[in-house]
């Protein structure tokens, strides 16, 4: 760096330079003219082997890019000023739900031409409202930059919870006066030293000591993990865990768990929830219950309590006891004949959507598993095997809002992140939502990426709900089934990935068998709803 050099040069020096003391390993770039500050910065860094960086033209794939390395570590976004930063807003919302540490740095235009009618400008400080941990300006520069190193520091500080143990979204918005353009290249040299990490602050609620004795359920939620797991060995007790709670390998999982709750839900004593329950109106309805002790365990600051009947809330959760062996053998065997009528119902004619999700979740893989939101994770669920025959593999969801949005760009933030292939499950609406998601530029790493797209003619899920009974089914094509006209086939050819349809269990166990390479699409035709 020289005194010559402009001021935006230098700011954006600084930002990257920051979010590498901090471990920021990759950032998510969707180009623009505003951020090209950022951009040369982000180059040379690159160059000098500080960060990776992943371009995607489209704002909203870019956010959820950013979003699927996240589960993995930190990761930034950046964008140009105006809609370039809204487009942002669906990746934050799910990041700030799930608890990701997604740091946004959204270029902007001096303070001053605010409200003036400046191209491209608009009021960018605060407009992720709430779903951020901490939103934070850096002013344009006229001069040497301060107190960039210190706003970027909050703001990854923020969004791993490092301080607060509620990590999510930040945003650092950054103004950049022209000309955005070096004076002269930067050449980096060795990284930056890290940062230490501070410790995590401790946070009350201590731990519940429950009745381990009675007869009790843990409800697993998304992210639960292998505390859930833990709690129900230690007590005996039956583990209703959702597929991407990171717990359903365990042996006190129970399979179709949803239909057993009819049966044998009324003898429930106890119930303990761990991570975010979101798949099923049954489970919804055992936890609003008033005649049962609800319990808690939330490690940070918020806690899932939709009905309001949380009896104790606690960091952690330990049972004093165990229950007889006989109640959780009831709800295995329960378990095991539903999900024997519900692949009795199957059509044998070809693959149904229980039938493809408890195939994908039954494969001895390596890959990571991302599981579109709607009907498909919904037939994981319910289908899906429990103990040693679920997958080995990480199962993951957008739960955090559980949107349509971004599943094929999560997925591929993933792939990037782990370097290691990616399989994800999602309906024909889904994947219309973010075919953009397959996209590669020419420049960019080719990700391990496989989409298998459940064809069921539409909004599947809406079949299952009160819209999709009798006395609807004026309304329902329309404006609930929302049926396409799409050739998988011709738009997996033109975003350069390969494709292949599948019409039969047994092309699908080929499929399943062999290694995912490359981008790919797997076009499997359901019947209507199944």
């Amino acid at each position: 760096m020289t005194a010559a050099e402009h001021p935006s040069a230098l700011a954006a020096r600084e930002v990257v330079t920051a979010l590498v003391a901090h471990r920021v390993q990759d950032v998510v770039l969707a180009p623009g003219s505003r951020s090209a500050p950022l951009a040369y910065a982000l180059a040379a860094a690159e160059r000098a082997g500080w960060l990776r960086v992943h371009v995607r033209v489209d704002e909203r794939v870019a956010g959820f890019v950013a979003l699927g390395i996240a589960r993995e570590r930190p990761a930034a976004v950046v964008t140009t000023s105006g809609t370039a930063v809204a487009n942002l807003h669906p990746a934050v919302l799910e990041a700030h739900h799930s608890g990701l540490p997604l740091v946004v740095l959204s270029a902007d235009r001096p303070h001053e031409m605010r409200g003036v009618g400046a191209n491209q400008t608009t009021d960018q400080p605060g407009i992720f409202g709430g779903a951020v941990r901490l939103a934070v300006e850096v002013p344009a520069a006229d001069g040497a930059p301060r107190g960039v190193r210190s706003a970027v520091t909050r703001a990854v500080v923020a969004a791993t919870g490092a301080r607060s143990g509620d990590p999510g979204p930040v945003q650092v918005n950054v103004g950049f006066r022209d000309p955005l353009v070096p004076a002269a290249p930067w050449h980096p040299g060795a990284a930056p030293p890290a940062v230490p990490q501070l410790p995590p602050t401790e946070h009350g609620g201590g731990q519940a000591l429950v009745d381990g004795t009675r007869r009790g359920v843990v409800v697993a939620g998304d992210g639960a993990g292998a505390d859930a797991a833990r709690l129900a060995e230690s007590a005996g007790w039956p583990l209703l865990a959702e597929p991407s709670s990171g717990v359903r390998r365990s042996p006190h999982a129970v399979a179709a768990y949803r239909r057993v709750l009819a049966e044998l839900g009324p003898a429930i004593e106890q119930v303990v929830v761990l991570g975010r329950p979101t798949l099923s109106r049954d489970v919804s309805a055992l936890l609003a219950r008033t005649d049962v002790p609800v319990v808690v365990a939330a490690p940070g600051p918020g806690w899932v309590d939709v009905s309001g009947t949380a009896a104790v809330v606690a960091r952690g959760v330990a049972a004093r006891g165990a229950t007889d062996a006989d109640w959780l053998r009831q709800w295995q065997e329960a378990g095991e004949r539903a999900v024997r009528e519900l692949l009795a119902a199957s059509d044998p004619s070809g693959p149904t959507g229980p039938w493809v999700l408890r195939s994908v979740l039954s494969a001895a893989q390596p890959h990571t598993v991302v599981l579109g939101s709607s009907l498909t994770v919904r037939h994981a669920d319910l289908a899906a095997p429990t103990g040693d025959d679920f997958t080995p593999a990480r199962v993951v969801a957008n739960r955090g809002l559980a949107g349509i949005d971004g599943t094929i760009s999560t997925a591929t933030g993933l792939a990037l992140a782990t370097r290691r292939p990616v399989r994800v499950v999602v309906g024909d609406l889904t994947f219309l939502h973010d075919v953009g998601g397959l996209a590669r530029g020419v420049h960019e790493a080719e990700p391990d990426v496989q989409v298998v797209v459940l064809d069921d003619a539409g909004g599947g899920i809406f079949a299952t709900l009160e819209h999709g009974r009798p006395e609807h089914a004026e309304v329902y094509p329309r404006f609930f089934g929302t049926a396409q006209q799409l050739d998988v086939g011709a738009l997996a050819a033109g975003f350069g990935a390969a494709h292949r349809r599948v019409t039969s269990t047994a092309q699908l166990a080929e499929v399943l068998a062999a290694p995912v390479e490359g981008r790919s699409v797997v076009e499997v035709p359901l019947a209507a709803g199944r």
